[in-house]
């Protein structure tokens, strides 16, 4: 029996040494990361709050998705450059800075403002259904046709300023849970269109990413009953103020949404 403990002894010993080499090993790889966050006001988290003070205008939130995953993971370096009203020329013309040869791991949402986003949810809010389906066949049509060339230019320089880092690109989530809860509001006719622009523009940046080999995220299922007007705790603003806060995620739907849908791309 002596002979036979002091081989489990010794095993669970060897067991023990390779467990905090394993350790080890992903604390080092944790804390080499060199995190770069770029994108829009979904990324920048307009609508969660607690904005910081050095932002001003791009209103990046402590409560987004960037900032709430360096909080968790502690990489070694950690910069944000998303701002609320971008577009991909922005990304290209003031976001790139934060990136170089160092950077391991970049994160981004961006396409919505091209195609017309707060446009269009200001007709389909104040206008007519004929107007607002128009207004969104306008938005499919840019995302179809225009949209597809810049996200490629906006990839393609990414790769270019940081060619070692993994990239995740997550998506928008459907606004509207169709039929839902809602007794006031737009009617389900826009809501209906809405969502499928957001299909449209989901579809489309999802395919240049995978073109580029960078990894897409998406969003809707997480979202799911947690749009206006669905049964679950509401993620979304409806329309609020300040204005440009509507239809944005709020501080539980960058927790509960884009936290976990950017870590499982990472």
């Amino acid at each position: 029996m002596r002979p036979a403990r002091a081989v489990s002894v010794a095993t669970m010993a060897i067991l023990l040494s390779l467990s905090t080499l394993v350790a080890a090993a992903g604390s080092a790889s944790a804390a080499g990361v060199r995190y770069a966050a770029l994108g829009d006001s979904y990324s920048s988290g307009v609508g969660a709050g607690s904005y910081t003070g050095e932002s001003g205008s791009c209103k990046r939130s402590t409560n987004s998705y960037p900032y709430l995953w360096k909080t968790a993971h502690a990489p070694s370096a950690f910069a944000d450059a998303a701002c609320s009203g971008a577009k991909t020329g922005d990304v290209l013309n003031s976001q790139l800075g934060i990136l170089d040869s160092s950077t391991t791991l970049v994160s981004i949402t961006i396409g919505g403002n091209d195609a017309g986003f707060a446009s269009t949810m200001q007709t389909c809010v104040l206008d007519s259904d004929s107007a607002c389906l128009n207004a969104v066949a306008a938005a499919k049509q840019y995302a179809t046709s225009t949209l597809p060339g810049l996200l490629d230019q906006v990839y393609s320089a990414i790769h270019g300023k940081a060619p070692g880092a993994h990239v995740v690109v997550l998506g928008y989530p459907h606004l509207y849970k169709v039929p839902g809860s809602c007794i006031f509001g737009i009617s389900d006719t826009k809501r209906n269109a809405i969502n499928g622009a957001a299909d449209v523009l989901d579809d489309v940046i999802a395919k240049r990413v995978a073109n580029a080999g960078f990894t897409f995220e998406d969003v809707r299922g997480l979202f799911a009953s947690h749009e206006i007007c669905g049964s679950g705790t509401r993620w979304l603003n409806s329309t609020t103020l300040p204005i440009d806060e509507s239809y944005h995620p709020n501080a539980a739907g960058q927790s509960g949404g884009y936290l976990p849908a950017f870590s499982a791309g990472v």
